[in-house]
């Protein structure tokens, strides 16, 4: 039998993972089983009727307007690359001149990508009619 070697310093890194997702998928699991076992399965007329009073409930469709999901991409796009730019300023004079073109190039990509989306009308909000 080879020796193992239990020393290394991400040993109990590991085994704290292995046993955190053996105790999630566990609990997950026991958490479906009694859910299934207590839930009552049959459906009351009860529960279906107008609580109090008001009209019918009609069921309408539930949709996220194109504006809101667009300007929400582009912000947590544009977000995204500018959080870039701190570790660039934080090591900007070890960097150097490559660095420095670098970053340039990316602001502007950045700045193209911008513009594209302004010129598109992404920036745009619309009156909803």
């Amino acid at each position: 039998m080879e020796h193992m070697d239990f020393a290394h310093p991400y040993f109990g890194a590991f085994v704290m993972f292995v046993v955190t997702f053996g105790a999630f998928t566990a609990t997950t699991m026991l958490s479906r089983y009694v859910g299934r076992k207590l839930a009552r399965l049959d459906t009351e007329k009860l529960k279906c009727t107008i609580y109090e009073c008001g009209p019918e409930v009609t069921k309408q469709p539930n949709t996220i307007s194109v504006q809101f999901y667009l300007m929400a991409l582009l912000f947590i796009l544009f977000d995204v690359e500018i959080i870039f730019m701190f570790p660039w300023a934080v090591d900007f004079v070890v960097l150097g001149w490559f660095g420095f073109i670098e970053m340039i190039t990316f602001i502007i990509l950045l700045a193209i990508g911008f513009i594209y989306a302004w010129k598109k009308g992404a920036l745009e909000w619309h009156s909803i009619k």
